[in-house]
């Protein structure tokens, strides 16, 4: 019995390899050589490629119960979580894995560089790369809003109003990112559209043109190869990526069982109170942008991250020396620019983590004109974003002195419609989140200030 199912088994997969050619294609895979002295560091790629397998297969099973609409989104993620079997673990993996993807395309990206495996001929797999990191990141922030809860409509309201900031095309672009005059279902829907369908098909192309590049020229190897003849793929290597991605995957299921994804409450435009922070690998862009306020914007959301992608593009058309070591007279200077933005990055997250302004009270409706219940308000919806006497944020400007540099009636149309009264502001509109009253008691309040 077992010689005829044997039997069968051969005469299907002749079948098969007849109408397909498999075995061709998975002999030219799995025998693919390598530079002898191949190691670990050259199992990178492999870890991306599990995790980016992870997110579309769990980002599968959250899209049958997500429901992109304002009023059913956050009840879908939080049915989700709670209803669905094992739902807190399939978003737990989906959310979490966001950020092991962030980490190791930055490890990948690091490997290369400091290989030198950008050089020639490899340049156009180096750009595939430098996009593939790019649109990681657009996934994760294209996935901020779905949850539909505090986070993601403060952070998306901040985000858009950076994309405000753009010279000449801000508008336009703020316009088709928001899809209407306010965030809102056109908002979600074009998020939502982006995440699942757009972003996927760019992501999945590039992955393809990445590894057909790869396979056309081959890796680049250890930077002092060992002398003998080339191995192959198959098996040494196949076992240390295997090694690699399942200690990666056990760890990202650990972090998902140890920790819950977090779900705040359902987004509320009128909370004006709520400060949102980004999750950590935009953290850096959120800090910089705190040393540039008002008309300087630009340079923290253009300036600085436009120079540093440019760099990465043209790095492999800059460093054409045959030299890889990352320490080379030729390297020197490349490596210098790129150890300093992995510290400036580096740096600007960790002060972004360490800074985390005090929680607020809750505004009340009722006014009173004495001084403490402005001060009241003041530490509502101010202090999280702006320093009073050495204590506060620091997204926006120095408060100490404000009432010696702007009167009453500036600060008042200032607090209801900052966008009226500077044209790149990411602070949002109070005239709908305050009553008139509340208004101008924290106007008076503010001009008081010598």
């Amino acid at each position: 019995m077992f010689a005829r199912a044997r039997s069968l088994a051969a005469r299907s997969a002749e079948w098969l390899d007849s109408r397909t050619g498999y075995r061709a294609l998975l002999d030219s895979a799995l025998r693919e050589p390598l530079p002898r002295g191949t190691g670990w560091f050259f199992t990178t790629g492999s870890v991306i490629t599990l995790l980016v397998g992870v997110q579309f297969v769990t980002g599968i099973g959250l899209s049958m119960y997500y429901l992109p609409a304002p009023a059913l989104a956050h009840d879908s993620v939080r049915f989700i979580m709670t209803v669905v079997p094992l739902g807190w673990l399939l978003r737990g993996l989906h959310f979490w894995g966001a950020s092991f993807l962030v980490v190791a395309a930055i490890v990948h990206m690091l490997r290369v560089f400091m290989f030198g495996s950008y050089k020639a001929p490899r340049e156009i797999t180096w750009l595939s790369g430098v996009l593939m990191l790019l649109m990681i990141l657009g996934f994760a922030l294209s996935g901020y809003l779905l949850p539909w809860d505090q986070k993601a409509y403060w952070a998306t309201t901040v985000t858009i109003n950076v994309a405000k900031s753009t010279p000449l095309v801000g508008e336009y672009v703020a316009d088709i990112m928001r899809g209407g005059p306010d965030l809102g279902a056109l908002t979600l829907g074009r998020w939502f559209s982006a995440h699942v369908f757009l972003l996927p098909i760019t992501l999945v192309s590039l992955i393809a043109a990445h590894i057909a590049l790869m396979r056309k020229h081959g890796i680049s190897g250890p930077l002092h190869p060992e002398p003998g003849p080339a191995t192959t793929f198959f098996p040494w290597h196949v076992i240390k990526d295997t090694v690699m991605m399942a200690g990666v995957f056990a760890s990202l299921v650990t972090i998902a069982v140890l920790f819950r994804a977090p779900l705040d409450e359902v987004a509320n435009p009128a909370d004006a109170s709520y400060v949102p922070r980004p999750e950590w690998y935009f953290l850096s862009l959120f800090q910089l942008l705190k040393y540039f306020p008002g008309p300087l914007e630009p340079i923290a959301t253009m300036v600085v991250p436009g120079v540093v992608i440019g760099f990465l593009l043209l790095v492999p058309f800059l460093d054409r020396a045959a030299d890889r070591h990352p320490f080379s007279r030729s390297r020197r200077a490349f490596t210098a620019v790129f150890v300093a933005i992995g510290i400036g990055v580096g740096a600007l997250t960790a002060v972004g983590l360490s800074d985390r302004p005090r929680e607020s009270t809750v505004v009340t409706n009722t006014f009173d004109d004495d001084a403490a219940v402005a001060k009241d308000i003041y530490d509502t919806v101010c202090f999280a974003c702006h320093k009073l006497g050495g204590d506060g944020g620091t997204v926006g400007p120095n408060l100490t002195h404000v009432g010696s540099r702007r009167d009453y009636d500036k600060l008042r149309a200032i607090i209801a419609d900052p966008l009226a009264a500077y044209d790149e502001s990411v602070m949002p509109p109070f005239e709908d989140k305050l009553s008139a009253d509340q208004i101008n008691a924290l106007a008076r309040y503010l001009a008081s200030l010598k």
